[in-house]
């Protein structure tokens, strides 16, 4: 095991490198780049000065001059050849060093914290909810298949399944957010304006209060797929011919489930949990981001794009793509610790 950690950790290396590599060669060939919206913003923005300066003679249709457009590039770092500026950008990223953002004229690493603690408080707390609520009702629905119970448990999870979370969000607001009905929860921020006096009980009742909705929104959609892979993957193993054996050797239903259905049951579910975990970060809050004023990672990478802030686009990518390699990591250790009889030693 320890050998097989060791190969995986040395690959990481080149995955990186290539997803890395793919990635800025891509935006070389996006058009607008963060030199040419420098450009339009000083052209837009410079009108009044090039009236003063001239004498009432408006001078923006000649355009900025071409010196000045060699410094931006310059101060861009776009005077290099793009192979050089890759290769600096691998010698920073191995020292974990992100470079500066474009636009919010600070560290991405700086950035990317700042903005954590959105991402993380919508991210526990929607995994945490669903694998809660998800897993003990798929156990139930496999117990009692074909029940009333498990026909409307499946009509409500796949209703909820169906409606998209920003619809929802919004319906949630015009109701109870100060809409045209009633005013129970705020319309924005992850804490009210006057968090730090309130106490402790109060704080953390004011900072549920501002998640209610966002993760409302977030949750109600992500109850079906894990339910369902609950139940049928129960429903598979209580049909395996080792679950006939036991009841026939007069071990009772409880201890026939828990002793070995419950285990085998959970290598697909142990198995989902890093990605799951870690996708509940990263993925899917935009719009609720977006829709609820919580500035987190999802607002700050897609503001990236659209400004063409390249050092926080590409060192959003790394972290996440770092980090979604050490998870599938994780998920094949989690295979052996749930089943022993997975081996990753090489065959001789």
């Amino acid at each position: 095991m320890t050998g097989y950690i060791l190969r995986r950790l040395l690959l990481m290396i080149p995955t990186l490198v290539g997803i890395l590599a793919v990635s800025f060669a891509v935006i070389q060939f996006v058009p607008g780049g963060p030199v040419e919206q420098l450009v339009q913003q000083l052209r837009g923005g410079g009108l009044a000065g090039e009236v003063a300066a001239t004498g009432n003679v408006y001078r923006g249709a000649q355009g900025i001059e071409a010196e000045r457009i060699e410094e931006i590039r310059k101060l861009y770092g776009f005077d290099k050849p793009a192979p050089q500026r890759f290769w600096e950008m691998l010698e920073r990223y191995a020292v974990f060093d992100l470079g500066d953002s474009y636009s919010h004229h600070k560290g991405v690493w700086p950035l990317i914290v700042e903005k954590l603690p959105v991402s993380m408080s919508l991210g526990i707390w929607s995994f945490l909810i669903v694998y809660a609520v998800s897993i003990p009702l798929g156990i139930a629905k496999a117990v009692r298949n074909g029940s009333r119970f498990d026909l409307w448990t499946s009509i409500a999870i796949l209703v909820g399944y169906a409606i998209p979370g920003f619809v929802l969000g919004v319906a949630l607001l015009v109701l109870f957010g100060g809409g045209s009905f009633l005013q129970w929860f705020p319309l924005r921020g992850l804490t009210s304006d006057d968090f730090d006096q309130l106490s402790l009980a109060g704080k953390v009742l004011d900072y549920f209060w501002h998640l209610a909705l966002p993760l409302l929104c977030l949750v109600v959609g992500s109850f079906a797929v894990t339910t369902m892979l609950t139940k049928n993957t129960f429903l598979e193993e209580i049909r395996k011919q080792y679950v006939l054996t036991a009841r026939a050797k007069g071990l009772s239903e409880r201890k026939v489930f828990y002793k070995h259905v419950f285990r085998n049951a959970l290598i697909p579910l142990v198995t989902a949990l890093p990605a799951a975990f870690v996708g509940a970060f990263f993925t899917g809050s935009l719009l609720i981001e977006t829709l609820f004023s919580l500035d987190g990672l999802g607002l700050l990478s897609y503001e990236a794009v659209i400004k063409r802030d390249y050092p926080v686009v590409l060192g959003s990518l790394y972290v996440f793509s770092l980090i979604g390699l050490f998870t599938k990591l994780l998920t094949d250790i989690a295979y052996t610790w749930v089943d022993p009889r997975v081996k990753f030693e090489a065959s001789r």
